[in-house]
């Protein structure tokens, strides 16, 4: 692999990692920011909310907008973007400007995500697999250590100084990214000068919007209910309407030319479409205990924001250690294996949650945590190859990009059920009962681990 290539994938990683780094460190300050601002665990939980529904809209439409205006420029402009949300939002004066920084941001770090691989995948001709392997452990390294970042920052600095961390990333990475990333001339498929109408036919904005308002009043409805201890007339009143939006969503993606998700392929093809729900459910149950660990050992058992860093290390090195380890073992025994050993692992490590109680040892924590890190790992490989497996080549793109809509549907309902089931305070007894959630969420995925089969006959 040339210099040049080498300094391409060192520029737009440094770029990408940022997304995940971001999502990641705040699960440690959570329980900083409820003190700072004086919210329940509900309200506070929209820090995780609003980063993953934005993301999840920004990724695709922005890479559908790379088409228009090419990816150099969307990549700069992401760095930009990062860049002025991550200064503003350590500024902050208060929650709900917080979120609307949040929310920039998550556009902002999207946008490099979006066409950061296309970019190496298009530029980088010799050892292609290498580059794009090394970009994902960009992704996947950031997301790993970002609680242990976000421990060690918030100890001696505070809550803002996980969004100023952001701005030496942003900087080294767009004077790399001016200087390696090739100027291009948009996709001549999409006319520069197409009418606003027809822009938004494209991005399908209405689909768009129809899905946003439409999680949020659910969201909104079902939060409430539970952090004010009762449901009331608004509360189901706004449920209903988010449920109804949904509704019209999906009868809407149905009918469109260019779909936000295309429902239809999932029904077109039932196999690629049970894989995604188990990547759902697979990261309902690790970002569960991704978000919850830090909450549990900071509220429930006092331990300082370093130490719990430390300790969610634990979850990180072994996932780091475990993919490579596990991408071997798939390549020769197929994902089947790996999915039920790693749906096994998160079954002990759920179960060990529940049997903790107030005086156990913290450290007994890592033994979950190592639990959940090595399943992560093997689902990291096993998923995805599970997925090329079950999808055919003519439809590989649009099957990557609704695994990513799996994956961020599945933090988004993790984020849902911890504010369910802790409502207004993060509780001991209020873990015991996520454990057992977590638990039945495991046991599902043993048995559907099962349909999978062997490399000749997956699926």
């Amino acid at each position: 692999m040339s210099v040049r290539s080498r300094w391409l994938m060192i520029s737009v990683g440094l770029g990408i990692l940022l997304n995940p780094l971001n999502s990641s460190m705040v699960s440690v300050a959570i329980p900083s920011l409820q003190n700072v601002f004086q919210l329940d665990f509900t309200g506070v939980s929209w820090i995780i909310f609003s980063f993953y529904i934005a993301s999840s809209i920004a990724q695709p439409v922005m890479g559908k907008a790379s088409d228009l205006f090419g990816r150099r420029k969307i990549f700069l402009t992401g760095l930009v973007v990062a860049f002025i949300a991550s200064l503003l939002a350590s500024l902050a004066p208060n929650f709900a400007w917080l979120i609307v920084f949040r929310i920039v941001q998550a556009i902002g770090t999207s946008m490099m995500v979006a066409v950061g691989m296309a970019i190496v995948r298009i530029h980088i001709t010799e050892k292609q697999a290498t580059a794009l392997s090394v970009l994902s452990i960009f992704l996947s390294g950031a997301a790993a250590i970002g609680p242990f970042i976000g421990g060690v920052i918030i100890h001696w600095w505070g809550w803002p100084a996980i969004f100023f961390v952001n701005i030496p990333f942003v900087v080294v990475s767009f004077l790399l990214s001016w200087r390696n990333i090739p100027k291009e001339e948009p996709s001549t498929s999409v006319a520069p000068d197409m009418s606003l109408r027809k822009w938004f036919d494209l991005i399908d904005a209405l689909g768009i919007l129809l899905f946003t308002v439409g999680l949020v009043a659910l969201l909104v409805g079902l939060l409430s209910a539970k952090s004010s201890g009762h449901i009331s007339l608004g509360n189901v009143i706004v449920s209903l309407i988010g449920l109804a939006l949904l509704g019209v969503f999906v009868r809407h993606e149905l009918k469109a030319a260019a779909p936000f998700i295309p429902l239809r392929t999932f029904a077109k093809y039932p196999t690629m479409t049970w894989v995604n729900v188990e990547f759902m459910l697979v990261n309902v149950l690790y970002y569960s205990l991704f978000f919850g660990i830090p909450s549990y050992l900071q509220m429930v058992r006092h331990v300082s924001e370093f130490q719990t860093g430390i300790l969610m290390l634990t979850l990180g090195l072994c996932s780091l250690v475990t993919s490579p380890i596990a991408g071997r073992w798939i390549d020769k025994s197929g994902p089947r294996p790996a999915l039920l050993v790693s749906a096994i692992l998160m079954t002990l490590g759920s179960v060990w949650l529940v049997t903790l109680n107030q005086t156990s040892p913290v450290i007994s924590v890592c033994l979950a945590l190592a639990a959940f890190g090595v399943s992560n790992g093997l689902n990291n490989v096993g998923m995805q190859a599970a997925l090329f497996q079950s999808s055919p080549k003519e439809i590989i793109g649009v099957a990557s990009g609704l695994f990513n809509t799996s994956r961020y549907l599945g933090t988004i309902l993790s984020s849902l059920l911890i504010g369910i089931v802790m409502g207004g305070k993060f509780s001991f007894e209020g873990f015991q009962v996520l454990g057992i959630i977590l638990t039945v969420i495991a046991l599902a995925l043993i048995f559907m681990s099962r349909w999978h089969r062997s490399s000749e006959h997956l699926l």
